[in-house]
């Protein structure tokens, strides 16, 4: 399978999907929560609070981690990565201004893109990976795509 058709698969299995589970670490200590991700290509953006302790999490490691379950399937759609908080106001305003998520984000930042604690992260995958309960119980690997293949 080709990058482009592995990376339609993904988009399509995250479209599926409002939300996901973003793993982050304080210190030693593993920190999971629920973020509403987006993804442009191989990028994921995460709309947060600046202040959020998820931001403060990334800030001190950028290492994380993104899963999703989806739907009745049962597929499994996990992306591996670093994260970076975006500060360039022309890129938080392509984002905001492109309607790359698919919620309104002036329901938490009503200033837009200027606004103070607008957080945006972006995710860049290095190991991403595709399966379904239904395909594991037969055995079936993954199908997984690593930023390395490029």
């Amino acid at each position: 399978m080709s990058d482009s058709q592995f990376w339609d698969k993904v988009h399509a299995a995250a479209a599926k999907a409002t939300w996901a589970y973003l793993a982050t670490t304080n210190g030693t200590q593993p920190k999971v929560r629920v973020v509403h991700p987006a993804f442009e290509g191989e990028r994921v953006w995460v709309a947060t609070g600046r202040a959020s302790a998820k931001a403060a999490h990334i800030d001190k490691n950028p290492k994380v981690e993104l899963f999703y379950q989806i739907g009745a399937e049962m597929v499994h759609l996990t992306v591996t990565g670093t994260a970076k908080f975006v500060e360039d106001l022309a890129e938080k305003k392509r984002i905001w201004d492109g309607k790359v998520f698919d919620y309104e984000l002036s329901q938490f930042w009503p200033g837009g893109a200027e606004s103070k604690d607008f957080g945006l992260m972006l995710m860049t995958p290095g190991r991403v990976e595709l399966t379904s309960l239904p395909e594991m119980m037969t055995g079936k690997q993954p199908e997984v795509w690593r930023a390395s293949r490029k």
